[in-house]
């Protein structure tokens, strides 16, 4: 059969089951096509499409009857368009004819093929502008009391309809047509099984009241078409209500749903076993995920690879730790090596990755690696709504799981979904990038509140936005005390922290991750770290040491740095012999060859500056490609002079904290050169900010930090070491709970700022 609905009162209207039993339906049967028949324009139709609640169309017919297209390609339906646009004056014609009607006002709506206007009734029966659209040999039509549109002669929705039918020969018996106003008349008159849902014009029910094959349903929007499947018999005698009235999506006993890629657990092999072990998180963020769970039912979803051998031992449902999270049970997610491969360390790295950190160029976009990702993420959404109790909170965790809010909103309408974006989160320009920016925004628009690290990653998050669907801003707060406003490249002065779609407020909120600042403890105590204190202190006395730990990524400007601090010592011959630049970079996974020619590159770069200034008993770099233990790293920390941490750009940067951090426990003075596209400068009030794309600015801030008077010092790690011990992992995770459930947390005020002079 072919549904020929119009939108907005129809499709779009009744209540929130009524439309969730309606596309179910659509979408459990292949056979049902649908076809949007508006009055909007395409453009206006198109932030529809990005709504992943809705039934994608099959076929559009938009302008009140006078475009049609293929819902797939978007692209005109021909010949049938060719027909209309032989008939159409121009646009230019009948607004130039209409300049002697100026009451009669143009609407600022997209549209195509038509000219619309809004027109007071008295005027619509108005004999002059009768007899102008006779002259412009133009279809006139007026609905609702208030529009008027010209048209191409002949050309209606009834019309449209009737071609488009013929052309898909489909049996006129096959075809039930939904409308509520008069520009649905004609359609609703063209011979079809039809009908008017509740709350129809009433001079659209007066025009229909005999027509036989015209039903008046009692309900609004889809619930009056519901009413009519079972009228007509469509889907057998019962209609709707016998095949789907919506099943039941039986409901698991989790009140809080972690969903993150990672378990909260290790898993290895051992002859062909899987063992576990606990987790070498980075940061805590794992422990600080799990502590929600001490006193809450809850389940965590990650995945799990499995053999095909193991396909029938797999268990789905496992403990985390009995003992301190007794409530808490981990759902795993089978998916093969393969899955993992294309949808994680492929097309994650290959396409978001590089699109998010604003490197489009080395974005590669492939149809069957998205597909394989949506599979992955339609997966992760099952697993939460067979896990999640009624109205249980749901919090989704960063870009590989973009899609997973869509699928889940579809399945659970009742719960509250929340999605946190731990990369950074570019502007529409870039974005826009993306192939499947629609389906994902539409996706994020699923969520109850959206957050991000910083202000900037929300604006930006807006503004795409924007481009997809019309928002509304409902609210926006001022960005400091917290964060710095005009201070850096990603500093923002006001921040949007809510929006209306039209279907859904959106709440919106900037929340950076903090450190666990006990694992530094932790690690500072042990025997190893003092030790590999000592021996540093030996090893550079009389040098000062510029530190630099990050992974081996094109955006983190480690190429860069390299330059620039060849530039340091052309222009500052003095600084030979006294000072060292050691990198620690850690090594991306094996399977990710994306990273092999820089790697090369930065070897080469490295061996030039090396070659060129190294003398007896100094290396100017010192580079160390492997990850160290966690004491050691910290045991540079305190050593380093200088922290020169300069991404190209960065979603926050928690290396810059446990910098700040480590010097605080340890009484140091050293001093943070921060790039300003990282997001952690929008936070660290403190740091001495350098732009990474000026090699002179990263050697100028670079010898600035290196010179710097002990007082200045000494006060910018305070500040630093102030923001980082108050805004910890503990914070972050209250902050971001709070926040999902509409509450202010305690003791939220800012630290004390004295040396904010100092930024």
């Amino acid at each position: 059969m072919l549904l020929a609905t119009d939108l907005d009162g129809t499709f779009l209207g009744g209540d929130s089951e009524a439309r969730l039993s309606l596309y179910q339906t659509i979408a459990a049967h292949p056979d049902i096509k649908l076809a949007y028949i508006s009055g909007r324009s395409l453009e206006a139709i198109l932030p529809l499409l990005s709504d992943p609640t809705l039934p994608q169309p099959d076929y559009i017919v938009a302008d009140v009857g006078a475009s049609l297209y293929l819902g797939d390609s978007l692209q005109p339906i021909q010949p049938l368009q060719n027909e209309i646009d032989s008939r159409w004056p121009g646009e230019s014609r009948i607004a130039s004819a209409m300049q002697r009607f100026p009451d009669v006002v143009r609407q600022d709506e997209p549209q195509l093929r038509r000219c619309s206007y809004y027109c007071p009734p008295e005027r619509a029966t108005d004999e002059a502008l009768v007899a102008l659209a006779r002259e412009l040999d133009c279809e006139m039509l007026y609905s609702a009391e208030r529009y008027l549109d010209f048209l191409p002669k002949g050309v209606n929705k009834g019309s449209s309809l009737q071609k488009l039918v013929e052309w898909l020969e489909i049996d006129e018996e096959e075809v039930l047509v939904a409308g509520d106003t008069m520009n649905d008349l004609a359609m609703l008159t063209a011979g079809f099984k039809s009908v008017c849902v509740g709350g129809s014009e009433p001079k659209l029910l007066e025009q229909t009241q005999n027509q036989t094959r015209v039903m008046h349903a009692e309900n609004t929007g889809c619930a009056g078409i519901i009413e009519a499947f079972a009228h007509f018999g469509f889907l057998g005698a019962h209609g709707v209500a016998a095949e789907n009235r919506r099943d039941e999506t039986q409901t698991g006993k989790a009140e809080l749903v972690m969903v993150y890629h990672r378990l909260p657990y290790e898993e290895y092999r051992v002859d062909g076993k899987i063992q576990r072990r606990r987790p070498t998180s980075p940061n805590g963020i794992i422990p600080t995920l799990l502590s929600f769970f001490a006193d809450q039912r809850g389940s965590w979803i990650a995945w799990s690879i499995y053999e095909e051998e193991d396909e029938e031992e797999f268990v789905t449902h496992t403990s985390v730790d009995a003992k301190q999270y007794p409530l808490l049970t981990a759902a795993r997610v089978p998916l093969t090596k393969v899955q993992v491969d294309t949808f994680y360390k492929r097309f994650s790295k290959e396409a978001f990755w590089p699109t998010l950190h604003t490197f489009w160029e080395r974005a590669h976009f492939r149809e069957d690696d998205w597909e394989v990702y949506c599979e992955v993420n339609r997966a992760f959404a099952e697993r939460t709504a067979e896990e999640a109790a009624e109205g249980a909170l749901i919090w989704i965790h960063d870009y590989n799981l973009w899609m997973v809010p869509a699928y889940l909103r579809e399945m659970r309408p009742d719960l509250r979904i929340a999605f946190f974006h731990h990369t950074y989160f570019p502007s529409a320009d870039v974005f826009n990038v993306l192939p499947w920016r629609r389906e994902i925004i539409g996706s994020l628009l699923q969520c109850d509140y959206v957050a991000f690290h910083i202000p900037r990653q929300v604006e930006n998050f807006v503004d795409v936005a924007r481009g997809v669907v019309p928002l509304t801003t409902l609210s926006r707060q001022g960005c400091a005390p917290r964060f710095l406003t005009y201070g850096c490249a990603v500093g923002l002065e006001t921040m949007t922290t809510a929006v209306d779609t039209g279907s859904r407020v959106v709440r919106l909120g900037a929340h950076p991750v903090g450190l666990d600042l006990n694992r530094i403890r932790n690690a500072l105590d042990q025997e190893g770290a003092s030790s590999r204190m000592a021996e540093l202190r030996q090893e550079f006395e009389g040098v000062k040491l510029i530190l630099s730990v990050e992974r081996l990524d094109y955006t983190k400007g480690i190429l860069e740095k390299l330059q620039a601090y060849e530039l340091l010592l052309d222009e500052n011959p003095e600084l030979r012999g006294k000072v060292t630049l050691v990198s620690i970079c850690v090594p991306a996974a094996r399977e990710m060859t994306i990273y092999n020619e820089l790697q090369t590159q930065i070897e080469q770069t490295i061996g030039h500056i090396n070659g060129r200034f190294a003398d007896v008993g100094w290396t100017p770099v010192q580079f160390y490609f492997r990850g160290f233990p966690f004491e050691e790293v910290v045991a540079w920390y305190a050593m380093a002079d200088v922290m020169w941490i300069t991404p190209l750009r960065d979603g926050l940067n928690l290396v810059a904290k446990e910098f700040a951090a480590t010097q605080g426990m340890t009484q140091g003075c050293g001093v943070l050169v921060l790039s300003e596209f990282a997001g952690a400068a929008a936070e660290l009030k403190g740091a001495i900010l350098t732009n990474p794309h000026d090699l002179h600015d990263l050697a100028r801030t670079c010898y600035l930090g290196l010179n710097l008077p002990r007082a200045e010092a000494e006060a910018r790690l305070r500040q630093l070491n102030d923001i980082v011990s108050y805004n910890d992992i503990r914070r972050w995770g209250d902050e971001f709970i709070a926040a999902i459930q509409g509450q202010e947390p305690e003791g939220t005020e800012s630290p004390a700022n004295p040396t904010s002079d100092l930024v």
